[in-house]
């Protein structure tokens, strides 16, 4: 099964499960999807239920937040990440604050879906990594499935998270050709993060769309005799602390990767916490690999120039493993 497929059967389900769920966006229908996520959705649960909505994210997620007022369970899919820029008054302001504005009256229940990343060559418009901006905002839960399996098993507990906020899922556009298998098939716990590859000299923190470069680059440091530890983040808000520090106090050395600028990054977070609850446990300093300071460039090279890759994940954890068998830069 492909990203893209365990995606689809996730709404599938949900749809099936619970006759309050319903599907809107932008060419979610008739068209199947900008990414081919919902294709065959129209034809299975009909027009009420998968809504095609006009070029306008700041109506339909308003749109949206006020179905999940009114009992239903809303998914509502933007196009791409940099168009939810356009509805930051209404998951800002409503949907985030809502229940803490109305001392715990009313709660909102909703699940926006959007691609993120770059990789792609759409150029500076359509390649932001902004979900850590997202998980800045109290009032929000930030996902993001790297695996085939949390895309499939995401969906269904954000529907029915028991604390009801709402919850954004930030899926990786390079990931929905991604093959996989969706193991012993039931909801993911959408409040941990995953430890991947076990290890004992560092630990590789990131997320999303860095977690298949990451897992390359562990692999290849192996050989070099550096045994890494791969955490998968998974939830960006809340993060699970308690995971990142058990991997840190193991390996003692810690390499943040993120997709997202490095100045106020989600990576630059993770560093903090860190050194708030393990600076002691520390052999070394930690560091990150972030995207270059940049608008993201069109051109393939100059993209690839700008983005975290394997090489340099490699060459960054060489330098904090230096006097480790293999680790000298």
């Amino acid at each position: 099964m492909t990203y893209r497929e365990a995606l689809r059967e996730a709404m599938r389900e949900a749809l099936q499960r619970d006759p309050r769920v319903f599907l809107m966006g932008e060419d979610v229908g008739r068209y199947g999807g900008s990414y081919a996520v919902s294709l065959g959705l129209l034809e299975a649960f009909g027009p009420e239920r998968i809504r095609d909505t006009p070029l306008s994210e700041l109506g339909f997620v308003g749109a949206g937040i006020g179905a999940a007022l009114g009992g239903m369970r809303p998914i509502v899919e933007i196009m791409t990440v940099n168009f939810s820029l356009l509805a930051l008054d209404p998951l800002m302001n409503t949907a985030a604050a809502l229940r803490h504005m109305s001392g715990g009256q009313f709660s909102v229940p909703l699940v926006v879906r959007m691609a993120t990343g770059a990789g792609r060559q759409l150029a500076a418009q359509h390649s932001h990594s902004l979900e850590g901006w997202y998980a800045h905002i109290p009032g929000l839960k930030i996902l993001a499935p790297a695996t085939v399996e949390d895309a499939r098993g995401m969906l269904w507990p954000a529907l029915l998270d028991p604390d009801p906020d709402p919850v954004l899922i930030f899926e990786h556009a390079q990931l929905y050709n991604l093959e996989g298998d969706t193991g012993e098939w039931g909801a993911v716990d959408i409040r941990c993060a995953k430890v991947r590859r076990a290890g004992k000299d560092l630990s590789l923190i990131t997320y999303g769309g860095m977690l298949g470069k990451t897992l390359e680059a562990a692999e290849q440091l192996a050989g070099e005799g550096i045994d890494c530890e791969v955490i998968d983040l998974r939830v960006l808000r809340p993060l699970d602390d308690k995971t990142l520090m058990a991997s840190v106090c193991k390996t003692r050395r810690a390499l943040v990767v993120d997709e997202g600028w490095r100045s106020g990054s989600l990576s630059a977070e993770i560093i903090t916490r860190i050194i708030e609850q393990a600076f002691f446990e520390l052999d070394a300093p930690p560091a990150r690999v972030c995207s270059a300071e940049v608008p993201i460039p069109y051109p393939r090279h100059l993209e690839e120039a700008a983005l975290p890759q394997v090489s340099s994940i490699v060459a960054a954890a060489h330098a904090l493993c230096q006097g480790l068998s293999g680790g000298a830069p």
